[in-house]
């Protein structure tokens, strides 16, 4: 009852022990039906953590298989709609796009036969401060995200969700994966509800996101060695318009934080005609120029 009697609503009093009664209830009764009290507890602790509204349901409860005791426990994870949420209030979310699903196949899962999109794809669209809309696209395969049965008998079937919902949950997971790509600083790394439904608790994890959330932290900064190393391949990249400036600092902040002067070094690109310090192969080497990516 503590946990709860110690939240703050939006205006910022402190909740008073009948108003965390009446959110328990809620909760239990309407959000999360059948969950235990711990359960709820659990979601309430998160929420408090990370300043969320649990009215606003914006974690899920997800029954996972722990192979060291051999029974389900609850684990709280955040949902799909919460990584939408805290891109969106970056300023800079711009959409995504509609899913795109590879064919259907059938194979046989769990003794049964089961048929499903091969893949989705899916891109998030980010506003950049230069007003320039960098793309981030995501595709995930089925036959790697779907929920399990699971259970002491670990049936490999699909679950009731995504039997029923195919397309819709692999879109979920395509979506988060996406929004991962495109606001780290944002979402965070931690896989969503949806993503982890039916997957098995491997090591402490899971356990620590059930019981300790914390606020998503900013990324490491960037390292000066390495930046330095790096920062003549992205130049080159940038002149050969391969990338806009904007497009490869954000692609570099999935690796590490940059700071203002880093950004302005990486910004620093003329023509190639008129920057010596950076002259660019002919079209025939261009094919071999390393990328960003090589470079890391």
């Amino acid at each position: 009852m503590n946990a709860i009697a110690q939240s703050k609503p939006s205006g910022g009093a402190l909740v008073t022990a009948e108003q965390a009664e009446a959110v328990r209830t809620a909760l239990k009764s309407s959000l999360y039906p059948g969950a235990s009290d711990s359960s709820v507890d659990l979601v309430l602790a998160y929420c408090r953590a990370a300043g969320l509204d649990p009215m606003q349901k914006p974690v899920h409860i997800v029954p996972m298989w722990d192979g060291k005791t051999r029974q389900m426990r609850d684990v709280v994870m955040p949902g799909i709609g919460l990584y939408r949420t805290n891109a969106a209030r970056t300023g800079e979310y711009a959409g995504m796009s509609k899913p795109v699903f590879g064919p259907m196949v059938t194979e046989s899962l769990g003794g049964r036969d089961v048929t499903f999109p091969e893949w989705c794809e899916v891109t998030a669209y980010r506003r950049l401060p230069s007003g320039h809309i960098a793309e981030f696209t995501a595709q995930e395969y089925w036959i790697e995200n779907y929920a399990i049965k699971g259970g002491k008998d670990q049936d490999q079937s699909p679950n009731a969700m995504w039997s029923k919902r195919a397309r819709g949950q692999l879109a979920k997971c395509a979506q988060a994966q996406a929004l991962r790509m495109a606001f780290p600083e944002a979402v965070g790394a931690a896989p969503t509800a949806e993503e982890m439904e039916g997957k098995e608790v491997i090591d402490s994890t899971a356990s620590v996101v059930a019981t300790q959330p914390a606020t998503p932290q900013l990324p490491p900064p960037y390292p000066e060695e390495l930046f330095a190393t790096n920062l003549p391949v992205w130049r080159a990249a940038i002149a050969a318009g391969k990338k806009s400036a904007d497009e490869m600092i954000a692609m570099v902040e999935t690796k590490g934080r940059l700071n203002e002067a880093q950004k302005a070094e990486i910004r620093r690109v003329d023509k190639p005609a008129s920057n010596p310090d950076f002259p660019l192969p002919d079209d025939d080497a261009n094919a071999d120029t390393p990328t960003a990516e090589d470079a890391e």
